[in-house]
């Protein structure tokens, strides 16, 4: 292919994937599956590595990510984003609306009201069209500049399509976290034996932050666009808003203009209730002066405008008696709290059992069975107790001592420094765990075996036909035929389906085998860095501290997992029946030989690339990679953070130490400067 081959190839993929990815968030409707599109993308990313000159800033590749930043830069607004005067009080707001007719004079003037959004502000900086910076609020004069990981929001315009747009303006925005995605990335961490995220606002702000973009996309954020910034073309904040529109990005439609104070009051008790229903969480309504000229005469406090202001939402609270607490176990063995209440509505709902997170947050609650609690919804998902009514507090209730041994076998339970939760740690004889890791090692992320299901396997359990997923290999038709419901046809389906899992790659059967701490991407990049469930078990605390993603908290699990006999046998049990425990890989296409003959041990974190990066890298321009220091090493690539057992083996054997920018001069053919 030649590069104007290539040229009209990238920029015929470009217009498909935008057209798709606005109509998608634009216009709430789909032409063509999730399928088709990732396919779109991926033949555009491959082009753009092929030929990277043809890369441009706003190229819908930069969704994906995968850029990595160390440090991310202060950045000085170019307006401040001040913080707004708050108000929970509706006599407070016509004060406001007082001082805004004074400060007008008598002049006629309206509202424009906006759901004020539970999440992060953002400020985007177009120049010629394209999103050149994104910067975090930070202290409000000077904030992060975080412009990688926000392109990988796909609701966020790269480019601007429109001539007449100013060749430099501004966006505001609310960057968020859906409540479904929260909701499922919280499962997620549930599943690996990692402690829930508390609520969605401050999981946003964390991702935002993160250092590698790729990580980022994956975490689905959205971002509400609601004020622009920089053009002298509008006269009402309104106008603002419907150019933002016009230009595709996301905009509420749950704004609206309010001719007078009253109409303002009305909009705050009509989503009082009604914002439940959102996709994201808000905790009071943005009330703003309408026209740009009259919030320019009523001017700023020195902390924030005249011209607008934030009612809050009070915090959608109850209070209902706590009857009693259950105790759940999870796959890991962690033991989960449930308060029991007396039914109460709240936001909507009826709510009868709430979170109570941990043994610490039952002490200090000071919790008691009998006690009136105080529940809220808040940020969370699920409805969490805040805190105790102490004026109805009882002689007949009892203070609540939290549970010593597992509720559903009995074992003592244990609890590791540094956490909070308490562990059964009889994994290999608790109902609850077997049962979890069978339909972890199910589900549609690990073997993908669709025919099999809860209900199924709480029977094949109960009967004792499965007690762990190499069991599932050895069902027979007719033992699926002895259960409540199994015809002939549902049970060969089982089987086929069954059948078909072993086919599943490495990388899915390493997550669904469910080492603690090692989710679907842990899984992924440690099936590529290991090639083989054999190296990967064979692999030491120090080797797999090497591999991409595993710190020490992960790289203690897995040693732990290998050198359990149990989990041994049940490896052994996988491998007899089929399953796939080595990487399928295509031949990596070699790009030089001038890393020829040349042996590397990568180790610590990197400026530029990822660890797994530098390997292909190394591989691709004709060197080894090895997993260990020894003396037939040629290089050890020494990144921030390496271990210092490796950097003084290396320095004992005299094997040479490199920088990331001495590896980039070996690249180059040049001699490394040490």
């Amino acid at each position: 292919m030649t590069v104007e081959q290539a040229r009209k190839e990238i920029q015929e993929l470009t217009a498909k994937i935008n057209y798709h990815n606005n109509l998608y968030y634009q216009q709430h409707r789909t032409e063509i599956s999730d399928y088709e599109f990732d396919q779109l993308l991926e033949q555009l990313i491959k082009l753009e590595d092929q030929f990277p000159q043809l890369k441009a800033d706003d190229s819908p590749s930069q969704r994906v990510g995968g850029t990595i930043t160390k440090e991310f830069k202060t950045v000085a607004h170019r307006y401040p984003m001040l913080s707004l005067g708050n108000t929970y009080s509706r006599q407070e707001l016509e004060d406001f609306d007082n001082r805004v007719a004074k400060g007008l004079e008598g002049e006629p003037y309206e509202y424009f009201c906006e759901l004020k959004f539970d999440g992060v502000s953002i400020s985007l900086i177009y120049e010629n069209g394209v999103l050149a910076r994104a910067v975090t609020r930070g202290d409000g004069v000077r904030g992060d500049d975080v412009t990688a990981n926000v392109k990988t929001i796909r609701s966020i315009p790269l480019r601007i399509t429109d001539n007449h747009a100013p060749k430099l303006f501004e966006v505001r925005g609310e960057v968020f976290m859906p409540k479904t995605v929260f909701e499922q990335l919280n499962k997620e961490r549930e599943d690996i034996g990692e402690e829930r995220y508390a609520n969605a606002r401050n999981t946003a702000s964390g991702t935002l932050k993160m250092q590698d973009s790729s990580v980022v996309a994956q975490r689905r954020l959205d971002c509400y666009a609601y004020y622009l910034l920089g053009t002298d073309s509008i006269g009402t904040h309104e106008q603002g808003v419907h150019q933002l529109e016009k230009w595709n990005f996301n905009v509420s439609p749950t704004y609206k203009k309010c001719k007078n104070i009253r109409e303002v009051l009305a909009y705050i008790a009509e989503w009082e209730n009604k914002r439940d229903g959102l996709p994201l969480e808000t905790d009071g309504v943005v009330i703003k002066v309408n026209r740009i000229d009259q919030q320019q005469r009523l001017g700023f406090t020195a902390k924030s405008p005249r011209w607008a202001i934030a009612y809050k939402y009070k915090a959608q609270s109850v209070s209902t008696r706590l009857n009693s607490i259950t105790y759940q176990v999870g796959r890991t063995g962690a033991i989960t709290p449930v308060a029991e209440l007396e039914p109460v509505f709240l936001s909507g709902t009826t709510v009868k059992r709430a979170s109570l997170h941990n043994a610490n947050e039952i002490a200090r609650l000071d919790l008691h069975i009998g006690d009136y609690v105080f529940v809220e919804k808040g940020g969370e998902i699920i409805p969490k107790v805040t805190g105790v009514d102490q004026a109805k507090r009882t002689d007949s209730t009892r203070p609540v001592t939290y549970i010593d041994r597992c509720p559903e076998c009995n074992t003592k339970l244990i609890r590791v420094e540094g956490e909070a939760a308490h562990y059964c740690p009889n994994t290999n004889g608790c109902p609850p765990q077997i049962k979890g890791r069978i339909e972890h090692f199910i589900q549609r992320k690990a073997m993908d075996i669709d025919s099999l299901g809860f209900r199924t396997i709480e029977q094949l359990y109960d009967s004792g036909l499965v007690k762990s997923p190499a069991d599932i290999y050895d069902l027979t038709l007719n033992d699926l035929l002895k259960l409540e419901g199994f015809k002939e046809k549902s049970a060969r389906n089982v089987l086929n389906g069954i059948e078909q899992s072993k086919a599943t790659p490495f990388e899915s059967v390493l997550f669904a085998i469910g080492i603690r701490y090692v989710g679907k991407t842990v899984a992924e990049k440690l099936a590529r860095y290991f090639k083989t469930i054999d190296n990967l078990a064979a692999a030491t605390y120090e080797e797999l501290l090497m591999a991409p993603e595993v710190g020490e908290k992960i790289a203690l699990s897995i040693r732990q997992f290998f050198e359990n006999p149990e989990n041994q046998r049940e490896i052994e049990r996988l491998k007899k029946a089929g399953l796939q425990f080595t990487v399928s890989e295509t031949e990596v296409k070699k790009e030089s030989d001038v890393l020829a003959n040349k042996s590397f041990v990568i180790s610590g974190v990197f400026q530029n690339y990822e660890r797994d990066q530098l390997k292909d890298i190394i591989l691709k321009n004709g060197g080894r990679v090895l997993s260990s220091v020894s003396g037939k090493l040629d290089y050890l690539v020494a990144g921030e953070n390496m271990g210092p057992s490796k950097r003084e083996k290396a320095e004992k054997l005299g094997v040479t130490i490199i920088s990331e920018k001495d590896f980039e001069n070996l690249l180059k053919g040049k001699p490394a400067t040490k």
